[in-house]
C-alpha cells in the first residue's frame, strides 16, 4: 500500500504546483485547477511510469488476496438456467434441435445440415424462371 501512497502524493503534489503556477500566472481558479488536473494527468502518464505500475501491482495482489479469502464465485442465475435448460432437455427428447434452435441463432441451422443459404435462393430463382408469364405473381 506504501506504492498506493507514493504515487497519490506525487499525483497530487504535481496538481498543486501546477494549479499554483496556472493561478499565478491569472488564467483564473476554476480554469486553473481544471487544467492542472488535466496537464498533471498526462504528466504522471509520461513520467511516473514505475510508481503507477508499482501501485497497480500493488493492487492487484491486494485483490487477488481478497479472492482467494472469498472463494469461488457462483453465479445463481446461470445455474437456475443451465437447470431450466437441462429440464427442457429431458423433458423433449425427441427435439434434437438443440441450442441452435435458440433465439437469435437463425441460419445456423442450414449451415449446419451443410446447406448453404444462397442454394435456396438460386433454387427459387430457377423456379421462378420456369413458371410460364402467366402464372408468375
Amino acid at each position: 500500500m506504501r506504492s498506493v501512497l507514493l504515487f497519490s502524493v506525487i499525483r497530487l503534489a504535481l496538481w498543486l504546483v501546477l494549479w499554483w503556477v496556472l493561478s499565478a500566472v491569472g488564467i483564473g481558479l476554476i480554469l486553473a485547477g481544471l487544467l492542472a488536473a488535466l496537464i498533471a494527468m498526462l504528466l504522471s502518464i509520461l513520467f511516473l511510469r514505475r510508481p503507477r505500475e508499482a501501485a497497480a501491482r500493488s493492487w492487484q495482489d491486494a485483490d487477488e488476496r481478497r479472492r482467494e479469502r472469498r472463494g469461488a464465485v457462483v453465479d445463481e442465475d446461470a445455474e437456475e438456467e443451465d437447470a431450466l435448460l437441462d429440464a427442457a432437455t429431458v423433458a423433449d427428447p425427441e427435439d434434437r434441435r438443440g441450442p441452435a434452435s435458440l433465439p437469435g441463432q437463425a441460419g445456423q441451422d442450414e449451415e449446419q445440415a451443410g446447406q448453404d443459404p444462397e442454394d435456396d435462393e438460386v433454387e427459387a430463382e430457377t423456379l421462378a424462371a420456369e413458371q410460364p408469364e402467366g402464372e408468375r405473381r
